[in-house]
Order: C-alpha cells, then sequence, then structure tokens
C-alpha cells in the first residue's frame, strides 16, 4: 500500500504590528476623518495643475516661452505625460498650446500659478522661522503648500510676521 504525501499548509504569519501611523485615530468621528481623506485628495489633484502652471510661469519668465521638452526635463517626466497633463490643463482653460511655439498660460493660469507661487513662500517663510535651512524649507515647502488649508496658511504667516527676523537657521 501507498500513501500519499501531503502538502505542507502554509504558516500563517501574524500581521506585522501597525505602526502609530496606522493605527485607526481614537476619538476622531469618522465623519471628521472621511472629510480630512476628501480634503487630501482634493489637493492632490490640484497639486499637479498648480506644479506644471507654476513651473510653465518660470519658464517662460526666464526664457519667453515653455516647452514640452523643457517642462518634461524640468519635472524628470516623459514627454507623453507632459503632453497628457497640458492637454487637462488647456481643457481647465489655464493653458494655451500654439503649434511650433510652446505652452502659454491663460489669465486663469497665470492667476493659479501666483496663488501657488504666494502659498509657497508663505510656507518656505514660516519654515525658516521654525528655524529651518533655506535650502531644506525651500525643498519641504514644495509640496506642503498644496496641502494646508487657507485657515493654516494664514496661521503661518501670522507666526512669521511675529517671529524675530533674526531667528537661528538650521
Amino acid at each position: 500500500m501507498t500513501t500519499r504525501r501531503q502538502k505542507p499548509r502554509p504558516v500563517r504569519r501574524a500581521d506585522p504590528p501597525m505602526s502609530p501611523a496606522d493605527a485607526p485615530a481614537v476619538g476622531i468621528p469618522a465623519e471628521a476623518r472621511a472629510e480630512g481623506f476628501r480634503q487630501a485628495r482634493h489637493a492632490r489633484r490640484i497639486e499637479l495643475s498648480e506644479d506644471y502652471v507654476e513651473l510653465i510661469a518660470d519658464l517662460i519668465r526666464a526664457g519667453g516661452e515653455a516647452r514640452q521638452v523643457d517642462i518634461a526635463a524640468r519635472l524628470g517626466v516623459a514627454q507623453p505625460t507632459v503632453a497628457k497633463m497640458l492637454k487637462r490643463l488647456a481643457e481647465e482653460g489655464l493653458v494655451q498650446q500654439r503649434p511650433y511655439r510652446g505652452v502659454f498660460l491663460t489669465g486663469a493660469g497665470e492667476d493659479l500659478a501666483e496663488r501657488a507661487r504666494a502659498r509657497h513662500r508663505v510656507v518656505e517663510a514660516f519654515l525658516c522661522a521654525l528655524g529651518v535651512s533655506p535650502e531644506t524649507a525651500q525643498r519641504d515647502s514644495e509640496g506642503i503648500e498644496h496641502h494646508v488649508s487657507d485657515e493654516t496658511l494664514a496661521a503661518m504667516a501670522r507666526f512669521t510676521a511675529r517671529a524675530p527676523k533674526d531667528a537661528p537657521k538650521g
């Protein structure tokens, strides 16, 4: 009589311990958490548009126009990625593409670029007022400005205005 060899059962490993950042928020109502997630998703959608129009404005200021190849090089992405985003920005009324001439901002695009730049300056100044080095503040503020509420941004500006101008850096 032959005996059948059974396959070994896979060992069930325990889930890795949860970090404090992943732990459920105790005492925060579900509606408040959901609203926070909605705001974060909205900020991520807007972030890309703001980054593109801000970069386009910088390129136009520096060289008179923004070309797709320059945008791709500055962002470190492929030209087809830029083309897709420029199409979306054009549909939103933020840019105009002219054949053989590059990309230009509409009035709405210029307004958005200026608002994004102003938010960036507030966050960067706030980080510097906390003692962060200018290089790190510049790098870290890129992205933060898209994710803070107007209320938080206003508080950062008030803090910065009250901070001593000779605060130690980094």
